[in-house]
């Protein structure tokens, strides 16, 4: 399927975020989550940072807010109520600090981080000391009077406290702005009693905040237990808040509730600290979050940073990682298990999900695929369900392309595997290839596994693979690392001698050639050669498992079939669980640089062989760091011309430009080697 044009997405993006955007902030009634949103906005801040011709004027990404509703005062900000830059790890933090050092060289910083809220921003007022004026935060430049319901929550004073040394705070205009929030203890308690009323669950506080506040009814709004937390103190002359924790200290003084986890760090290694032990420990805060607050202690500093655009120099948002995303898949891929179960596997874009990098997820069976409708080239929503394996929640059908054809499972079991059958017994939902049981399936496996062309393990062969197999003791190709020769003494064919031999044998392959290893894998398609170009490519299985498609197709030889066949096998969590397996049994495969003198030279023989058959030939080849090709093509360096050679093969060898040499020249040319 052609991928949308970066315009193309561009313009689809904007399209969407904007109705998003519009069900958020206008009708209070958001039909996508939060990671859903942010997940989308970043995708469309990537795409103009990578174009910055597709930038517009009107772009979401131009502006802070949104419509403000009617109903409420439209009050101007006296001071814009900015957003912050969003970061996502320590180098995007170090690089923070690094511009914040190149402004202002040789000064030494005290930073000040702060817990994010998840809440409606809002801004009170006081004048002498007295509640004046709520506003929301709106487009950062206008907000709405929401003085009326504001003054409904119980924890917002309407006189500030006197205290001894913050008095000039009760003169003049104060200027207090925070989060009102829904604590969770509040918002389960609330849920209960819509579930008691026969009502609707509510679906998040903050969503359930914004709401309330923006509510015409102030009697609606003192029902529900809102809660305000401040974070900022503004007066009129700077200079009376020389810090932003001296706010802090000012906000407590006045009666205003704020974070008591709020800290002022000199190091950066300490407010990574800071932030990492929030990741760990925020889900026992009494509010939901989704990251932290890092500024610049110094206010006096901070003012003179100034602004970029709609933020400020000084201060960044530290994002935790989502539990969700949004990513657009690429392909659908079918795997079959160990006991010949089919079961599709969604490839998509790498994505960041709860702090990992996911690239696929599996899609379980065919209902699963017709009842989420997901069709290549969707964006879909992904999640982690217990925080652990990667799911597909759901396709965001605005911005699907016209082209999208739904899935149809039995045209991609016959495309993928043409060579098989596949039934769905009754009563189940998962396809299976037909004829196939799980022990035969691991019989043939053990038997390719243990093959001269893979780990070559002697006397590992057919008959003692059906042996192991029917007794039980092998359940995977791992198990031969778990056998005694106990456990070989309690079948029949074995003897002391053979059983110590087969034993023996299995222990000399605990650390093969990485490249014999993956053709011992048995994934489909993956042949000798294709092996060790993966292996040549990729240089580890865990960087291999971990590549997109078009990695794969980049790799020489390897077409659309081949990766496909390999995401699958990768995406299969049983075979993941197996190389865990081998690794925690000691069978660490290892990667050795091509050497020898046939390095950057190609084979390909036609014919039959009278000295040597075709596959010692090959071996002979790929030992001296030679490839073996089984057709000719625009890189092949010899064609070795046997008996009865194939008049395509010398057409296209002419063709090329490709030298072709005897059997005999061939043998002349290893042994000089």
């Amino acid at each position: 399927m052609t991928q949308n044009q970066p315009s193309d997405r561009v313009a689809e993006l904007r399209q969407v975020i904007e109705r998003y955007s519009y069900e958020y902030h206008v009708l209070d009634q958001p039909s996508v989550s939060d990671a859903v949103y942010d997940g989308l906005f970043g995708e469309l801040k990537t795409i103009e940072r990578e174009h910055p011709e597709l930038v517009t004027p009107d772009s979401p990404t131009q502006r802070v807010g949104n419509k403000l509703l009617d109903g409420f005062a439209k009050v101007r900000h006296r001071t814009r109520m900015i957003s912050l830059n969003d970061v996502f790890d320590t180098a995007e933090v170090e690089a923070w600090v690094k511009r914040i050092d190149k402004q202002l060289p040789g000064v030494r910083h005290e930073f000040f981080a702060d817990i994010k809220m998840d809440g409606l921003a809002c801004a009170l007022i006081y004048e002498d000391g007295i509640l004046r004026q709520a506003v929301t935060r709106g487009d950062s430049y206008e907000g709405e009077d929401v003085t009326a319901n504001v003054r409904t929550i119980k924890n917002v004073p309407l006189r500030l406290r006197r205290a001894a040394g913050y008095e000039g705070f009760l003169e003049g205009r104060t200027e207090i702005r925070g989060e009102v929030v829904m604590l969770k203890k509040d918002f389960a308690a609330l849920n209960e009693q819509q579930r008691a009323a026969g009502k609707p669950e509510f679906a998040n506080p903050r969503n359930l905040s914004a709401g309330t506040v923006r509510q015409l009814d102030p009697a609606l709004v003192a029902s529900r237990p809102l809660h305000f937390r401040g974070y900022d103190l503004i007066r009129d002359h700077a200079d009376e808040v020389p810090t932003n924790m001296f706010a802090y200290e000012a906000l407590t003084a006045l009666g205003i509730t704020r974070n008591p986890e709020a800290a002022v760090f000199t190091s950066l290694h300490d407010v990574m600290s800071f932030v990492r032990h929030w990741d760990d420990a925020r889900h026992e805060l009494p509010f939901n979050t989704d990251g932290l607050v890092v500024k610049v202690n110094d206010r006096d500093l901070y003012n003179k940073l100034g602004i970029v655009g709609k933020q400020p120099r000084g201060a960044v948002a530290y994002k935790y990682a989502a539990e969700q995303a949004t990513t657009v898949v690429r392909d659908i891929v079918i795997s079959i298990g160990r006991t010949g179960a089919a079961t599709p596997v969604a490839v998509f874009d790498p994505v960041q999900v709860a702090g990992t990098t996911v690239r696929h997820a599996s899609l379980h069976n065919a209902d699963e695929i017709a009842r989420l409708d997901i069709r290549r080239g969707d964006t879909v929503v992904i999640f982690k369900a217990g925080d652990i394996i990667p799911q597909v929640e759901g396709v965001i059908t605005d911005l699907r392309q016209v082209d999208a054809q739904p899935i149809d499972y039995n045209a991609e079991l016959a495309r993928q595997y043409p060579e098989l059958e596949f039934e769905r017994p009754e009563g189940e939902v998962v396809y299976r290839v037909k004829g196939l049981t799980g022990p035969l399936i691991l019989k043939r496996a053990l038997q390719h596994f243990a093959s001269k062309g893979a780990l070559d393990i002697d006397t590992l062969g057919e008959k003692n693979v059906v042996a192991l197999v029917d007794a039980g003791l092998v359940k995977d190709l791992a198990d031969i690392y778990t056998l005694s020769v106990e456990d070989l003494l309690q079948i029949d064919r074995f003897g002391d001698i053979s059983a110590r031999k087969l034993i023996d044998a299995i222990a000399e392959k605990k650390q093969p050639p990485l490249e014999r290893f993956l053709f011992g894998l048995g994934i489909r398609h993956v042949g000798v050669q294709t092996a060790i170009d993966l292996v040549a490519r990729f240089k580890s299985l865990d960087i291999l498992a971990q590549s997109t498609l078009d990695q794969l197709t980049d790799v020489d030889g390897i077409g659309v079939v081949v990766a496909e066949s390999i995401a699958a096998w990768f995406a299969d969590d049983d075979n993941m669980a197996l190389l865990e397996k081998f690794n925690l049994l000691g069978v660490v495969p290892h990667y050795t640089p091509k050497s020898g003198k046939l390095v950057g030279q190609s084979f390909v023989i036609t014919g039959s062989l009278e000295s040597m058959t075709r596959d010692e030939a090959a071996e002979m080849i790929r030992a001296q760091g030679g490839v073996f090709q089984s057709s000719v093509a625009k890189d092949t360096t010899y064609l070795v011309a046997g008996g009865k050679v194939g008049a395509s093969k010398l057409a296209k060898a002419k063709r090329y430009g490709t030298k072709v040499i005897s059997e005999g020249e061939f043998q002349e040319f290893v042994r000089q080697l």
